[in-house]
């Protein structure tokens, strides 16, 4: 029993640390999950591939506590996220418009995966015509029976 509770006292700060700083948290628990449910489509511009709310940076702290001002200011979801936008661009979102400025992100993923398909058709294609030796000419038959060695293959041709 007390290893259990000595267990859970270990956890607790990994917990604490889970749900962020109780001090950054908005009184209002609509507010505080729309700020969450925010926070999760906003990247980490430190980390890159990390939502602001799965960042323990610096600057994703900074970045949470401007969508938690933004909300208590009045502003709509929409808002706070127009606001991060026009501030840090296409960039800032975890899920970029598409536009002619993301087009190479959106096509990346498709472009590699049409190409490795083609380079494994290629390669398939050129497996698959492996061309078949000549024959053996009268005079290589005849040098090979000079040395005593049987042609290659029933016809004669080598193999």
């Amino acid at each position: 029993m007390r290893a259990l509770f000595l267990l859970l006292a270990l956890l607790l700060p990994l917990h604490a640390q889970a749900i962020g700083n109780p001090a950054d948290m908005l009184p209002d628990q609509a507010q505080e999950d729309r700020a969450r449910a925010l926070g999760r489509d906003i990247r980490c511009m430190v980390c890159q591939n990390q939502s602001i709310e799965d960042s323990e940076v610096g600057l994703a702290r900074d970045l949470r506590l401007i969508v938690r001002e933004r909300i208590v200011a009045g502003d709509t979801d929409a808002q706070v996220m127009a606001f991060l936008h026009a501030r840090y661009g296409d960039f800032v979102l975890l899920k970029p418009p598409f536009a002619w400025s993301t087009a190479v992100l959106w096509a990346t993923p498709l472009v590699a995966l049409l190409g490795g398909l083609l380079l494994i058709i290629g390669m398939r294609r050129r497996a698959a015509a492996v061309v078949a030796a000549p024959p053996l000419t009268e005079e290589e038959r005849k040098r090979l029976a000079a040395l005593g060695l049987p042609p290659h293959g029933q016809d004669g041709t080598r193999a």
